[in-house]
C-alpha cells in the first residue's frame, strides 16, 4: 500500500495527488504527524495539507529552525489555544466554556485537567487524571467559604457583610472564632 501512496504522491501537485491526500485525511488520527507515517507522508507541504483537511484552514504552522522540523497550532475564535502538535507524535488539546474559561486540559502521555465554574466565574471543581481533585464553595459576596482536597484536607470560613473573615475552621484542628 505504502508502495501505491508514494508512486502516486511523486505525482506532486497533480489532480491524484490530492485526491490521494485527500482519501488519506480521512483515515489519519491522533497524533496526526505520526500516523501520516503509516501511509508514507513525509513531504512537509502533504503533512500541512492533510493538518489544514482535518483542523481547518486557520491552523498556525511554525517551524522549529534549529531542529528543522513544523509544528502545528490551533486557536478558537476567540484566540484561545485548542490544539498543538509536533511532529514525533506529542500533542496537547484545550477546551474553554462560553466565557473563555479553560475546562480542559489533555496531554498526549495521558495526563489530563477538567475544571468547573460557578455562574460567577469562580472556581468551584479541579481534577486530574491522577485521581486528585478540589472543590470550593462560595458565598453570595464571592468569598470562599469551603475548601476541600482528594488528600482529606478542608476548612471552613464564614465573612461578615464587609467581607471580613470572622470563622476559619480547617482539618487541622486549627480554629479562628471572632463572630
Amino acid at each position: 500500500m505504502k508502495k501505491i501512496i508514494r508512486k502516486i504522491l511523486r505525482e506532486h501537485k497533480s489532480d491524484r495527488h490530492y485526491r490521494m491526500l485527500d482519501k488519506i485525511s480521512d483515515h489519519v488520527h491522533l497524533p496526526y504527524f505520526k500516523s501520516m507515517e503509516d501511509f508514507a507522508i513525509d513531504e512537509k507541504d502533504d503533512q500541512l495539507y492533510i493538518m489544514r483537511k482535518i483542523l481547518g484552514n486557520d491552523i498556525y504552522i511554525s517551524v522549529d529552525v534549529i531542529n528543522t522540523y513544523y509544528y502545528v497550532t490551533k486557536s478558537d475564535d476567540k484566540g484561545n489555544l485548542i490544539y498543538f502538535e509536533y511532529p514525533d507524535g506529542r500533542w496537547k488539546k484545550w477546551e474553554y466554556d462560553d466565557n473563555g474559561k479553560q475546562i480542559y486540559y489533555e496531554h498526549s502521555n495521558g495526563f489530563w485537567y477538567k475544571w468547573e465554574y460557578d455562574d460567577n466565574g469562580n472556581l468551584i471543581y479541579l481534577e486530574d487524571s491522577y485521581g486528585d481533585w478540589e472543590k470550593t464553595e462560595y458565598d453570595d459576596k464571592g468569598n470562599q467559604i469551603y475548601f476541600e482536597k482528594s488528600t482529606g484536607y478542608w476548612l471552613k470560613e464564614n465573612f461578615d457583610d464587609n467581607g471580613n473573615q470572622i470563622y476559619f475552621e480547617n482539618s487541622y484542628g486549627y480554629i479562628i472564632d471572632n463572630r
